[in-house]
């Protein structure tokens, strides 16, 4: 039951994160986003990902990774959007 909350929750906070991207490349909002978010984002999320590596939990580590995942895209799509303006 814990991992099925767990993963719900997973898969929740992933669709927001991508739904966010998606609407800030369409929109091309870029006011606001700092580098120094995605520095702090990319950092805690690759250390979260070794933390949940220890403690040997998957929902931690996919989640994490894929947060990660999410920051560096979401950095590449927006420096590739503002590089066509």
């Amino acid at each position: 039951m814990a991992d099925i909350i767990g993963w719900t929750a997973s898969a929740i906070l992933l669709l927001t994160l991508v739904r966010q991207i998606i609407k800030q490349v369409k929109d091309r909002q870029q006011e606001g986003v700092s580098t120094w978010l995605f520095i702090g984002q990319a950092t805690a999320s690759a250390l979260f990902v070794v933390y949940s590596v220890l403690l040997d939990n998957w929902v931690f580590i996919v989640t994490n990774s894929c947060i990660l995942l999410t920051a560096l895209v979401g950095q590449w799509m927006m420096k590739k959007t503002s590089r066509e303006e």
